[in-house]
């Protein structure tokens, strides 16, 4: 395969779209292939993203822009770029609508990254004729509307590191700022990582966590835009011992890839729904409930004493980027 271009399209709020891009952009560049990305994420410019995808690459739109200056801004990187590909995350009609109307002119083969999304959504914006524009749709690991498209194709969860990238326990907990020598205090980490006054609302809820737990554990709250900075928290999740947070699809697939016990409140999503990612068994119905339940897993813990093995999970990434590629040979 040829090396080409490809624009990867992450608009959205939080972080989700632009982790998942960043994903694939590391996966697509490993083979060759010149990865641009544009976001709009709020968190985009304290993120270090040249360092994945090269000077020039990130492309970061104001969070405050219209749908109309978007369309403006996607036209002109269009022009600009001309790529080869044009992968969209999620919305198959572009964030706003904005990409309706540049889809079926366009020259680049486009895919979709297809996620679950609301059915209510789905029926009010009649996704089903915008989803006919595509090359091909990718499922990133989980259920979608259209899944039976017949250029739909499922590939295990996205992750933005392998698994041979993550950080070792001990150097994980030294990020985490866990005190030289001391190897027996559990870490708790608080994930803040969706709408600014989510953010706010974790913040409190780890300064909660750590008065309620006191000397037993070790809370950190892990917030893209706040110190440590450390993102992804992927890297460190092997110095984690219970994570908090939300039920948005990096958090849930991070937890499940790496074996860390979750605990998280499925926020209120006008496309996603993030209940439908949790088990009972990690669900809260408020964070009121999350000391308890990190109490009684730090305790299970404790009392069994056992072992997280080494992470092992293959990152669905790298074989959506070969279908990407496949998607230019002749049907």
């Amino acid at each position: 395969m040829s090396a080409e271009r490809w624009l990867l399209y992450a608009l959205g709020g939080g972080l989700g779209h632009l982790t998942r891009a960043v994903a694939l952009g590391r996966a697509a560049r490993r083979r060759g292939h010149t990865v641009d990305v544009v976001t709009n994420s709020p968190f985009a410019p304290a993120l270090a993203l040249e360092a994945e995808l090269g000077e020039g690459h990130v492309h970061r739109l104001g969070a405050e822009l219209d749908k109309h200056a978007v369309r403006e801004s996607i036209e002109q990187l269009l022009g600009h770029l001309r790529p080869e590909v044009l992968v969209v995350d999620t919305f198959p009609r572009g964030l706003g609508g904005e990409l309706a109307p540049l889809l079926p002119g366009l020259r680049a083969r486009k895919v979709l990254v297809h996620r679950d999304l609301h059915p209510d959504y789905v029926e009010r914006f009649g996704l089903a004729r915008f989803v006919d524009v595509f090359d091909r749709l990718i499922l990133p690991g989980e259920p979608a509307p259209f899944a039976h498209h017949r250029l739909a194709t499922s590939t295990p969860p996205w992750l933005v590191l392998d698994a041979h990238e993550l950080l070792d326990d001990s150097t994980a907990r030294r990020q985490l700022g866990v005190p030289p020598g001391d190897e027996a205090s559990p870490v708790v980490a608080v994930l803040a990582c969706g709408r600014r006054e989510e953010v706010d609302e974790c913040a409190g809820l780890a300064e909660t966590l750590q008065r309620g737990l006191g000397p037993r554990a070790l809370v950190r709250l892990l917030a893209p835009d706040a110190p440590p900075r450390l993102w992804p928290a992927l890297a460190v999740m092997r110095g984690v011992d219970v994570l908090v947070g939300a039920g948005g699809y990096n958090t849930v697939q991070e937890a499940r890839a790496t074996g860390t016990p979750l605990v998280a409140i499925a926020r209120p999503r006008l496309y996603d729904r993030q209940a439908l990612r949790l088990r009972p068994s990690e669900r809260l119905a408020t964070f009121d409930e999350a000391l308890g339940r990190v109490k009684a897993l730090l305790q299970l813990e404790s009392d069994t004493h056992r072992e997280r093995p080494t992470p092992t999970y293959v990152n669905g990434a790298h074989e959506a980027v070969r279908l990407i590629e496949r998607s230019a040979e002749p049907r």
